[in-house]
């Protein structure tokens, strides 16, 4: 018979472990995010699947603030990360660090992100946008490329915390599927 699990059997690491994990090669790049729950969001996530940081851009909010806490439930507390006013002046330092940065966004020669593996050995920043604008103009020049979500409702169009989740899985999904190909090929 099925059972939920309780929380002293899921295996989560302490604070302290997880700071030790290896993470993702994904730095998550917050563009204006307006709402404090889509910021909470994306902290929550970005724990979840191990994340390396989160930089966080012009009006987006910055821990410690009680709306962010509230969906954030403690993750910004363990999720690296760091703010910088100007979205080109952190894509910039990102590109010194040699990251490939993809902007999450609807743009003219976007892939689809069913159609898109990310390169080993790349780390890479994915930039995220404003609820209502998107990812600004001046952040798509210092782009290598865009992803963008298949859809096929009317709206075209999801939530900014949504579409992390999405693209975060899709890379996570990835990063494991190259972790266990590594660890079967290192036991023949």
């Amino acid at each position: 018979m099925m059972r939920k699990i309780a929380n002293e059997e899921l295996g989560r690491p302490s604070a302290e472990e997880f700071a030790r994990m290896e993470k993702m090669p994904v730095v998550v790049v917050l563009d204006n995010i307006r709402s404090l729950n889509n910021v909470g969001s994306f902290f929550r996530t970005a724990d979840a699947f191990g994340v390396a940081r989160i930089v966080l851009c012009g009006i987006t909010a910055r821990p410690p603030h009680r709306e962010i806490h509230k969906t954030a439930l403690g993750a910004e507390e363990t999720v690296p990360w760091e703010a910088c006013e100007r979205i080109t002046d952190a894509l910039a330092k990102l590109r010194r660090e040699g990251c490939r940065i993809l902007a999450v966004e609807q743009v003219t020669e976007s892939t689809m992100l069913d159609r898109f593996t990310p390169d080993p050995g790349v780390r890479y920043a994915l930039v995220f946008g404003n609820e209502v604008f998107g990812v600004s103009e001046e952040a798509l020049p210092f782009c290598d490329g865009a992803l963008e979500i298949p859809q096929v409702g009317t709206k075209h169009s999801l939530n900014v915390a949504v579409s992390g989740g999405v693209v975060l899985w899709n890379f996570f999904c990835d990063s494991r599927k190259r972790a266990l190909t590594l660890a079967a090929g290192n036991q023949q």
